[in-house]
């Protein structure tokens, strides 16, 4: 005996009218410890890194210019690149990924 699709999805329909909205919440649950929460402690790790920027620290920016802070406003850093050069870039530009990762060979080699 064998029943027709269309009779399991009327039997499926007829089950429970709130089993649609505990599915839209368990979606929205997953979406948030997956998709949103991350993001958002990410960002505050950025915004923390971009406060606790000091003089003499080697940073990445998100263009791939790694440079030492010479000089650090409220809004601004300036990179000494090279020798007597540097560059004025906005504390957003740096780059927190990079920046770690650099501080942590320069460790490495160091020791």
């Amino acid at each position: 005996m064998t029943f027709p699709l269309s009779m399991l999805l009327q039997a499926n329909a007829q089950q429970n009218p709130y089993s649609f909205w505990v599915m839209m919440g368990l979606l929205m649950v997953v979406f948030y410890f997956f998709m949103i929460r991350p993001q958002q402690k990410k960002a505050k790790d950025a915004r923390k890194f971009r406060e606790s920027i000091q003089k003499g620290m080697k940073v990445v920016t998100i263009g791939g210019v790694h440079g030492k802070v010479a000089e650090v406003n409220e809004k601004t850093v300036l990179l000494e690149v090279d020798t007597n050069v540097k560059i004025r870039f906005e504390k957003s530009a740096l780059a927190l990924d990079s920046s770690q990762q650099l501080n942590e060979e320069t460790v490495k080699a160091a020791s």
